[in-house]
């Protein structure tokens, strides 16, 4: 193959794992939103040694298993932002009551 050819393998490799990341996104939204509705934290150290255990297992290389951990370590941060966000979002509109825009302070 052609470096062009070889660009245009990745170009389209990375727009697979922009699809697959958008869906783990939505999969991690939900799974927050039930861990909201029943109580349970955000952050859970043990699930996240099971990813990483999972990953690992699967991983033919050529990315070292240590790499290929803290490529997930930063799609699970970011995950963990997400359910977070969503969370603030939750609570803030509770806050303000559904229906209700929060003040800015500016009138026009």
């Amino acid at each position: 193959m052609t470096l062009e050819e070889f660009r245009k393998q990745i170009d389209e490799l990375d727009r697979q794992l922009v699809v697959l990341l958008s869906k783990r996104a939505e999969a991690a939204l939900e799974a927050g939103r039930l861990k909201v509705a029943t109580s349970l934290p955000i952050y859970e150290p043990a699930r996240e040694k099971v990813i990483y255990e999972n990953v690992r297992s699967v991983n033919k290389g050529p990315l070292p298993d240590i790499e290929l951990t803290h490529i997930f370590e930063r799609i699970i941060d970011v995950m963990r932002a997400l359910q977070r966000n969503e969370l603030a979002s939750q609570r803030q509109a509770q806050a303000v009551g559904v229906g209700h825009e929060p003040e800015t302070g500016s009138q026009q």
